[in-house]
């Protein structure tokens, strides 16, 4: 919507003039205090016919909607009985006055569980019905769906699940059409012969090497694990980042390092090893642009593995923003990373204490298996992560 007279209406000197959406929908509804849905509400543009934004303020504002003036009728009319709900998907595009008069309430992505019922109990028999087929047809079965959740779709909601359905489906569709035998109970392989190769989701990796270190990650289709990985060589103590980071994560990498030099003799780290070598720091997946302040304590851990040649103790992740003064900050996103540790076959996870509550809030089927470390400082972090053991073909660094 880019034009303002969407909202208002137009005055009635324009030639097909008429109300603006919102009385036309109240006559629609014959009713002054019906449910109104803004879909979307973070793609309102702005052009040279107006800002609907604007229009808006006065709309979803209870101060100023009791007279909502609409340029058609020419009185002011009341709005405050209508029940606004706006749906967006990316809270940063919404004008920060419009988000202001807005209640928030996020909504997290669905679990695999979760994402299985809906498919059993809406999204196949929606299909089956949409092909003209019957549950008699094509039966799929707790472990088929799970497959096509796990391998073939990569987000929050399950849109993309319902056509990778879809293809199932059509499958079914067309070797009815063409008379061919087909087993109507479908098989994990048959569904991979339909649908293809599975794509591979983030698993954690055992490795023996030193900087290596398991990090969670907040997108916006779920959670998601990083690596994030270090390595030193000789040089003069300059550090540089790869792994097309945004500022905020090149920021955490700064203060790791900083924090590192400040306080190496703690970690039993020698200052002339600092001095005499040069620091790289990489997260894969480099065309993949990533940001925040998440992976600050991954960063350090990575860091003094490097420095020390320390084993990472295995099966761990981690997530926290880190400080100067060796504090480690709650972030956010805490279910979907927690999820994603445990589709990646994490058995331990580090978060700041702060944290805690979002654990609270997270059923405890999903934390099965899952033992959390609750820390503040950064030294409880490298205490929990790195073991005394050094790595096999640890370098001699001198």
């Amino acid at each position: 919507m880019r034009d303002e007279a969407e909202i208002r209406g137009h005055r009635k000197t324009y030639i097909g003039a008429m109300p603006g959406r919102l009385i036309q929908n109240l006559k629609k509804a014959g009713t002054s205090n019906p449910v109104f849905v803004l879909d979307e509400i973070d793609k309102l543009g702005q052009s040279h016919q107006g800002d609907p934004s604007s229009a808006m303020l006065e709309v979803l504002d209870p101060e100023q909607n009791t007279s909502f003036y609409d340029n058609y009728l020419e009185v002011g009319y009341d709005l405050s009985k209508v029940l606004f709900i706006a749906t967006a998907n990316n809270l940063g595009q919404i004008p920060w006055a419009l988000r202001d008069r807005m209640e928030i309430i996020n909504v997290t992505g669905y679990t695999i569980e979760e994402k299985i019922e809906i498919a059993k109990r809406h999204l196949l028999p929606k299909q089956l019905k949409e092909h003209g087929l019957t549950k008699e047809h094509l039966k799929l079965g707790k472990k088929q769906i799970e497959k096509i959740v796990e391998g073939y779709t990569r987000e929050s909601g399950v849109r993309g699940l319902e056509k990778q359905v879809a293809k199932v489906v059509r499958f079914a569709a067309k070797s009815i059409a063409l008379e061919e035998e087909y087993d109507i109970v479908l098989s994990s392989e048959k569904v991979e012969e339909i649908l293809g190769t599975p794509r591979n989701r983030g698993k954690y990796e055992t490795n023996d090497v030193a900087g290596v270190v398991t990090g969670l990650a907040w997108t916006s289709v779920g959670g998601d694990i990083l690596f994030i990985e270090s390595i030193l060589s000789k040089g003069k103590g300059s550090l540089s980042i790869t792994g097309n980071l945004g500022t905020v994560m090149k920021e955490s990498a700064t203060i790791a390092l900083q924090y590192i030099k400040s306080n190496a003799e703690a970690f039993g780290i020698k200052p002339e090893i600092i001095e005499k070598y040069n620091v790289h720091i990489h997260v894969p997946e480099g065309a993949t642009p990533k940001d925040g302040p998440s992976a600050g304590i991954t960063m350090l851990t990575s860091l003094i593995s490097s420095y020390t040649q320390r084993k990472v103790k295995n099966k761990l992740a981690m997530t926290g923003e880190i400080t100067l003064r060796g504090k480690v900050l709650p972030v956010g996103g805490i279910k979907e990373k927690i999820l994603a540790a445990k589709r990646a076959n994490i058995k331990e996870i580090i978060l700041c204490d702060e944290n805690r509550k979002d654990i609270l809030e997270i059923k405890e089927s999903y934390l099965k298996g899952l033992t959390f470390h609750y820390v503040t400082d950064m030294k409880q972090v490298i205490n929990i992560a790195l073991t005394k053991q050094k790595v096999a073909n640890a370098k001699k660094l001198v």
